[in-house]
């Protein structure tokens, strides 16, 4: 499939620097209805859904993966985003020209200069399709503590933001507002941004109207939100993702759907897990392990109803995913529709509600 029948054009304006404050008061596109489009906000999510209506949420916990570090003189920005081991770290890294094997990069912040900095890293490997492996240089039950003194949140590159050395970096509270309210198991270097709509407040109305939550756990990598580069859907590579559905988890969506009950899934993240880990009747199964899916249309669906989901990039696996869930004419309508009503677009943006019409 021709990847450039997802592209169109976005005003750069209306890329959103940082969310709504507060979370729920953002902008949500209602596509529930097939044939209509209605302009509504977050907080206006229970009046949309149904007593018995089950949501899946992806409660992964994003970590603080992106560093500032000198090799020397060269100056590299690294985003980490999928662990080999404890210590070993595939990584994305600007100005990675400049590194070897074996080279060993020093990380500061805007309080500790590389002169006073103890955190470091040693360049392992290097290779165009997956980026640069790097192993830290510290216990490796030390890191966690490292990464939170040294590690900034891993914005996506159309959010900018300053370097530490400006001293202008912190102005943005990032570490509170690119995380969900219920996030609960680090390992996610992208935040599953659908989510960062949600409130305690409308948790609470949800609860309240007799709606079920559900959580599962995708660790969501940055190369989730990396535009496609080939030309074609089928020469791209997706990066894994380590995942855990639980037994109860399971045991929940497989009853709401034996019931007629409709699966909400919140977030592409909870999409692609769901599908990776349903079989051709339908049926939910547990799941721990890495899934690598990539979902365009002509994809039928197993598990979800609908789904909750911010605006993503053109020629982007998420507008694929989107495509597939709803039809490529009908996306391509509803991003021009959010274009001409100001809407604001990715991950601090705002929010959307799609009915699943490509199901088994």
């Amino acid at each position: 499939m021709r990847v450039d029948i997802f592209d169109f054009d976005l005003d750069r304006d209306l890329i959103a620097k940082e969310p709504a404050n507060p979370r729920d008061t953002s902008k949500l596109l209602d596509l529930t209805d097939e044939t209509a489009v209605y302009d509504r906000h977050f907080y206006d999510l229970p009046d949309i859904l149904e007593k018995g209506d089950v949501l899946v949420f992806n409660d992964t916990k994003v970590i603080p993966a992106r560093l500032y570090g000198k090799r020397g003189e060269a100056e590299v920005e690294v985003t980490l985003y999928h662990p080999e081991n404890g210590l070993t770290w595939w990584s994305f890294i600007k100005n990675s020209k400049r590194l070897r094997p074996n080279d060993v990069v020093i990380f500061y912040t805007s309080e500790i200069p590389v002169a006073d900095s103890n955190f470091k890293a040693k360049v392992i490997e290097k290779n165009s399709e997956d980026g640069v492996l790097l192993e830290f240089l510290c216990p490796v039950d030390n890191l966690a503590h490292q990464l939170e003194t040294y590690g900034l949140m891993p914005l996506p590159p159309y959010i900018k933001r300053e370097k530490p050395t400006t001293g202008l970096w912190n102005r943005y509270n990032d570490k509170e507002n690119y995380q969900t309210v219920y996030a609960k198991y680090e390992g996610a270097v992208a935040a599953p941004t659908a989510g960062l709509h949600f409130t305690d407040n409308v948790l609470k109305r949800l609860e309240e109207k007799g709606i079920t939550k559900v959580f599962l756990t995708l660790h969501v990598g940055a190369g989730t939100f990396l535009p496609v580069k080939t030309d074609n859907t089928e020469d791209h590579k997706m990066h894994a993702e380590y995942g855990i559905i639980t037994p109860e988890a399971c045991n929940i969506i497989n009853q709401a759907k034996k019931e007629g009950r409709r699966i909400i899934a919140v977030g592409t993240t909870s999409v692609r897990l769901l599908e990776s880990a349903a079989d051709d009747k339908g049926v939910l199964h547990p799941f721990n392990g890495e899934t690598s899916i990539f979902i365009t249309p002509g994809y039928k669906f197993k598990i979800i109803d609908y789904i909750i989901t911010n605006f993503h990039l053109p020629k982007s696996t998420l507008f694929m995913l989107i495509c597939a869930i709803a039809g490529t004419e009908r996306m391509k309508q509803a991003y021009q529709h959010a274009i001409d009503k100001k809407y604001r677009f990715y991950s601090y943006g705002d929010s959307s509600i799609l009915k699943c019409v490509n199901k088994i």
